[in-house]
């Protein structure tokens, strides 16, 4: 079993509220506000051939996630892309994922957080494939979780804000504990919503059905397969999708920034195969995230 390395002891720099600073260094304090209270967005992004994909849609998203949260990045998105880029070339990094991250700081605690200061921090690492090289090729199993993502009147779920990760962290333990890759999340009404860090899409005589973002991260990647998918000629319906729709298809798939395209084979006791239209999608999303 291959040694994990903590994400706090290694060598490199990432940028903290307006510099590069050694890696160990970047720290914050035991208070602070995000600790408690989850008032904290992020994001997640993939470094390919040196160059990161969709940055500036990205760096949006986080001051529009802030913004949800009812607090301001101190930063332009102009700012935001150049401090990624120059975390990137720091590190060196030719493939791999980047993680930007806002906060509110420790200078207040209770609930209230006017008075706290918001911070921002980029790191970037190399890192393979989510689910590992064998799932493009084999699918992974995927069993339905006991958790339900959330009434968008209960919660800011259009905003990728760490708080929403809670349950998603409570379903990928239960599943892998059952030997599983990932959770298939429903929502409040018992609907398909995602995975736990990804978007699902289903096949069904040649049609991609994929559910309407209500409740969750309408994803980048989502829209960009989405794009793909129709530039090839194939029809895209977004729509109410049940688990028993999922018996009728062919095909499922889940797409994200870390999942890439990533085919699923098993769904509790239903099995897919890894046909030809996830495969097509796989092909043209690397040969769209590496192209010059």
């Amino acid at each position: 079993m291959t040694e994990l390395v903590p994400y706090d002891d290694r060598d490199g720099q990432i940028w903290v509220d307006g510099s590069l600073i050694p890696w160990r260094e970047a720290k914050l304090h035991v208070l602070s506000h995000a600790l408690h209270y989850a008032s904290c967005v992020f994001e997640g992004e993939r470094v390919y051939s040196g160059k990161i994909y969709k940055l500036n849609e990205h760096s949006a998203r986080l001051c529009e996630s802030a913004a949800e949260l009812g607090f301001e990045i101190p930063y332009t998105i102009k700012d935001i892309n150049a401090a990624t880029k120059a975390v990137v070339s720091a590190e060196n990094i030719d493939d791999g994922y980047v993680r930007p991250i806002a906060w509110r700081g420790s200078e207040q605690m209770g609930v209230s957080a006017q008075e706290t200061q918001i911070h921002l921090a980029i790191a970037a690492w190399s890192w393979p494939a989510y689910f590992g090289e064998s799932a493009r090729q084999n699918g992974i199993k995927l069993e339905t979780s006991r958790w339900r993502r959330p009434d968008p009147k209960t919660a800011p779920v259009k905003a990728k804000a760490a708080g929403l990760y809670m349950i998603c962290t409570l379903s990928k333990h239960e599943a892998e504990a059952k030997g599983c890759h990932d959770a298939l999340m429903l929502d409040w009404r018992g609907q398909v919503a995602e995975a736990t860090g990804a978007n699902i899409f289903i096949v069904q005589e040649g049609v991609i059905h994929t559910p309407t973002p209500d409740c969750f991260l309408d994803g980048i990647t989502r829209r960009t397969v989405m794009g793909l998918a129709r530039n090839r000629g194939y029809e895209v319906v977004e729509r109410v999708i049940y688990p028993d729709d999922l018996k009728m298809s062919e095909e499922v798939f889940l797409t994200g920034t870390a999942a890439e395209v990533t085919p699923v084979g098993q769904i509790d006791d239903m099995i897919f195969k890894v046909g030809p239209i996830t495969r097509q999608l796989i092909e043209d999303y690397d040969d769209e995230v590496r192209k010059k």
